[in-house]
């Protein structure tokens, strides 16, 4: 019998903690014991003098991580959803020590880099992606909302960008990913290896974020133009209206065939999810903090659990693959405002905790 192949490597090369997501046949999909395994390796690294700098990639050629593992999701959210709760509650709590990190953390997002891939890599110190990254937030078009601190990175992109990104669920190449905040430089994938030797080259007992940007800057080139730059116009206008009937009314009369389509994804993804969605980001503008953001997700995450449209959603996109998802309600028109505000508002029991946190959580 063959040695089960772990999940998650973690190993030290040099002063590089190494940590590679390595279910590359489910696009390294996160499953609640890898999400427990990162948290245990980087509390442990954080501790480990040995331990300089921490790299993230993904096994495979694919992606880095498409996200939580939806199929687990499903199953577990039809039998109540307690687990998934769980799931979620340790992602965020790992969402927000990426991104207070002691030591320089930097993520390899090439490839599919997809909601909890998100959160594993678009808060680190040094966020890289590569002619191959499809980076995206594509929870509405499963009957969730935007979460793992995506609402956060989302709501703070230029203009009204990452309204767009979050109603539509539409992907970011590399130069959109750059633009929308969601990384920081742009280095081609077959000069991956070679940086990571330099890394681990300059990961001395003196190395600090300064020493990692210059590395990963050498290596770095021009990214491919923003498609998103030149649609700021169009974007900006239709998405600030008021609410998502009048934002599809503008794009779809706005005469710009980009616009007719944002408008069309839009209406095909969860109303419900959508609405929720709007409401989120526009409040997660005006939170102070990630760990905030990251409470006010987990509230909104819980809600989904318990409607219809989240295991609906998965169904049709994953587990039938029909692509036909019977959203309740059905139409935007039937989405009520008490139902919007049931995702924002505080659930005992729901109820993370860590903008309330008195040191790590």
């Amino acid at each position: 019998m063959s040695a089960e192949v772990a999940e998650v490597q973690a190993f030290l090369d040099g002063g590089i903690g190494r940590i590679v997501l390595n279910r590359p046949r489910a696009l390294n999909s996160l499953t609640h014991g890898m999400i427990t395994t990162l948290r245990t390796t980087l509390d442990d690294w954080a501790a480990d003098d040995r331990v300089r700098v921490v790299v993230l990639t993904g096994a495979g050629e694919r992606g880095l991580c498409a996200g939580a593992d939806i199929r687990a999701m499903h199953d577990d959210a039809k039998a109540g959803g307690a687990g998934t709760r769980a799931f979620f509650r340790d992602e965020y709590r790992l969402n927000a020590l990426i991104a207070r990190y002691p030591k320089p953390y930097v993520a390899v997002m090439d490839g599919i880099t997809m909601g909890g891939g998100v959160g594993l890599s678009a808060h680190g110190a040094v966020r890289i992606v590569t002619e191959r990254s499809t980076v995206a937030m594509p929870e509405t078009r499963i009957g969730l909302v935007p979460d793992v601190g995506g609402s956060r990175l989302l709501a703070h992109a230029p203009g009204e960008l990452g309204l767009h990104l979050g109603l539509t669920s539409a992907s970011m190449g590399p130069g959109d990913a750059l633009l929308c905040g969601f990384a920081d430089h742009y280095v081609p994938s077959a000069r991956i290896p070679e940086l990571l030797d330099a890394l681990t080259r300059a990961a001395t007992p003196t190395a600090d974020i300064d020493t990692v940007g210059a590395v990963v800057a050498a290596h770095a080139e021009p990214a491919p133009p923003a498609a998103l730059a030149g649609q700021r116009a169009w974007i900006d206008a239709c998405y600030a209206a008021d609410t998502v009937e009048e934002i599809v009314e503008r794009l779809l009369n706005s005469g710009v065939p980009e616009a007719k389509e944002a408008a069309e994804l839009t209406l095909g993804n969860s109303p419900t999810a959508v609405k929720a969605t709007l409401a989120a980001l526009r409040r997660a503008r005006t939170l102070p903090s990630l760990e905030a953001v990251l409470d006010q997700e987990y509230r909104v995450s819980c809600a989904a659990l318990d409607g219809h449209d989240l295991v609906e959603g998965i169904r049709a996109q994953v587990i039938d693959k029909d692509r036909d998802p019977h959203w309740e309600p059905a139409t935007l028109a039937g989405v009520t405002e008490v139902d919007v505000a049931r995702f924002l508002a505080p659930r005992e029991g729901d109820e993370l905790g860590l903008a309330d946190a008195p040191g790590p959580a």
